[in-house]
């Protein structure tokens, strides 16, 4: 691309998005350029742009696919929007930030997302115990039974010190301090205190009756104190003199914090928490077939727009208060139905390449995982997504008139999480549960044999005008035979691209390629050429072949977020390398501990001029890529 296509470009995109009073915040990652917008604008209208290879939007923050040119559309974006540096930016977004519903939704994920795992081993702990205990009912008054049983539930005990540690790192405070406080309120006495204030004895703080609430496995208070402490220890560290901060923030921070959260944001927010849980569980109660309906419909539709994170507070509420919860007995069949689909799509397709991409989905949707299923096939083809969450609306609605409902939390709700609905207090809840997820595991497939699954709209993207366009290139004719190898770039356990939890990647917009979860942190060359780009946040390298072969490396999934703090770069911009010649070092625990997955894509990004892209079976071999 030349400059003038470059702002070309730019100003078209600045003029769909609204002009540059409707940017709070602009940035770019190796392949998209980032936009928060104040007003919502239709994605098509960015779509329609020549240069723009698509368009997505998650959780308010609009990414618009440029490729490799991104950073000079960047700049010139920037330069006709009138913010010529990232401080400018970022200002404009202080002063008007994009809306609460956003940034709470950003803030629940932030939160939740690094140790939504550890609740899932745990709930698949509970699980099994109680599979055990029902065919065994003695084990449950054994030592091992009471020590595998403290085990699955520590976690969910110890909840606010979890929160603790993610609220802090998203609210940029002291993670130590936060832990302190998050402890505090989980403490044995505490707890014990609380037990005898519950049972009508007198406590005071201060001269003021301490509240009933219980912390243990408390989601808001701790959310809410930290994010008090993070503005409590920067006015301390600006007003205290400097050989005085060490000790004197952390000391007044906590003595502050805990008895403002003992006192008053403790038993404010637990009892809005609790007011919003009981009014879901009345509407359960009282018509349960249209909460049963709308869960199992909607759900998926919530978790594409990241609005998912906002429940789970609701569905650990649930939990604490209830002892049950029927919110993730709902989603477990929606989950179910997206796998459901997905297999459906592999039924119905004589082409190996979609069969494949549908098992592909449905495996890790027995699980819980969704992305595979959605990104990679289900939205795809559009049609398998809608039947899906039809499915997902009639299983959840049967299920729901048999009380259906979850008595030990799944961290990844699907089909084999069935067995957290078998209660022996409440029996139909299981075998309503089960009849929902068979609902909605076969009526998918049903539907698309009969109706079939659609087009590929990323076909359709992939090989119209716009993306060869934007790319600047011309499709190349397939007249030559030859070969490139593109060797390993890191070591680890390759992925497919359509199993990458991100659009761009598993719908194939950027071009084919691989993906690998990494086992070390050292990145090399994998053929012999130049390095044409390198991320300003140093988190993906563009190479190019001397056979003329584009390859994007994109070291972990929104690593653009850490600054390049984790990325050590061995090579420059323009340099020519060896295969095997190291590029980077990666420092994964520290993209790790940002809550940030290390799947590193490997994309060829000139894939259209090529009659094929083939991922190897060598171990010592990655891709292959033919004309």
């Amino acid at each position: 691309m030349t400059d003038s296509k470059y702002e070309k470009i730019a100003s078209n995109i600045l003029a769909e998005v609204g002009g540059p009073d409707n940017i709070s915040k602009a940035t770019h990652c190796a392949t998209r350029l980032r936009l928060f917008l104040k007003e919502d604008v239709p994605l098509s209208q960015l779509d329609d742009i020549d240069g723009v290879v698509s368009a997505v939007k998650n959780a308010g923050q609009y990414q618009v696919v440029i490729g490799q040119d991104v950073r000079n559309v960047y700049e010139a974006f920037m330069a006709q929007a009138g913010l010529t540096s990232k401080e400018e930016s970022d200002e404009v977004e202080e002063k008007d930030d994009t809306s609460i519903l956003n940034r709470i939704i950003g803030t629940m994920s932030a939160v939740f997302a690094p140790f939504v795992y550890i609740l899932a081993a745990a709930g698949i702990l509970q699980a099994v115990l109680i599979v055990l205990t029902t065919f065994w009912p003695s084990l449950a008054e054994t030592g091992t039974y009471q020590i595998f049983n403290l085990i699955s539930w520590a976690p969910f005990v110890f909840l606010p010190i979890f929160i603790a540690v993610t609220a802090s790192r998203h609210f940029n405070s002291n993670p130590y301090i936060a832990m302190t406080a998050a402890m505090a309120l989980v403490s044995p006495t505490l707890t014990e205190i609380i037990s005898q204030v519950a049972a009508g004895q007198s406590f005071t703080l201060f001269g003021f009756q301490l509240s009933p609430t219980a912390y243990t496995s408390s989601v808001l208070p701790p959310l809410f104190m930290v994010w008090g402490i993070s503005y409590l220890e920067k006015w301390l560290n600006r007003s205290l003199p400097e050989t005085l901060r060490p000790i004197f923030t952390p000391l007044l921070s906590i003595v502050i914090a805990v008895p403002a959260t003992l006192l008053i944001v403790g038993p404010i927010t637990a009892g809005a928490a609790s007011m919003v849980a009981s009014g879901y569980n009345w509407l359960y109660e009282s018509v349960p077939v249209v909460a049963g309906g709308l869960l199992g419909g909607l759900w998926q539709l919530l978790v594409l727009f990241g609005i998912h994170w906002g429940i789970m507070p609701i569905m650990l509420q649930n939990f604490n208060q209830f002892g049950y919860d029927s919110l993730q007995a709902f989603t477990s069949i929606a989950v179910t139905a997206q796998a459901g689909a997905a297999l459906g799509v592999a039924l119905k397709s004589k082409d190996e390449k979609t069969k494949r991409a549908g098992l592909s989905g449905f495996l890790p949707g027995l699980f819980g995982i969704t992305e595979p299923a959605i990104y990679g096939v289900n939205l795809r083809y559009k049609k398998p997504f809608v039947i899906a969450c039809i499915s997902g609306a009639v299983g959840a609605l049967v299920a729901a008139m048999f009380k259906a409902r979850y008595f030990a939390y799944a961290g990844l709700p699907g089909p084999l999480t069935v067995v957290n609905a078998i209660n022996a207090d409440f029996p139909t809840a299981f075998w309503g549960e089960l009849i929902g997820v068979v609902i909605a595991l076969i009526l998918p497939i049903i539907l698309l044999m009969i109706l079939g699954y659609g087009d590929d709209a990323v076909a359709d993207v992939s090989t119209d005008d716009k993306s060869s366009k934007s790319r600047g290139q011309d499709k190349v004719a397939e007249n030559t035979a030859s070969s490139s190898q593109v060797y390993p770039v890191m070591s680890g356990q390759r992925i497919e691209l359509a199993d990458v939890p991100d659009p761009v990647f598993s719908a194939g917009i950027m071009g084919q390629g691989i993906a690998i979860e990494p086992s070390d942190g050292l990145l090399v060359a994998p053929f012999d050429g130049q390095v044409v780009m390198i991320a300003d946040s140093h988190h993906a390298i563009g190479l190019k072949s001397e056979a003329g072969v584009e390859l994007l490396i994109h070291v972990g999934l929104e690593t653009v977020g850490l600054e390049g703090k984790p990325f050590k770069l061995e090579v420059s911009q323009g340099q020519t390398v060896q295969a095997g010649e190291l590029l980077m070092t990666v420092d994964l625990d520290q993209i790790r501990q940002a809550g940030l997955p290390t799947i590193t894509p490997v994309i060829v990004t000139n894939s259209q001029d090529f009659s094929s892209v083939v991922v190897s079976d060598q171990d010592d071999l990655l891709l292959t890529v033919t004309r």
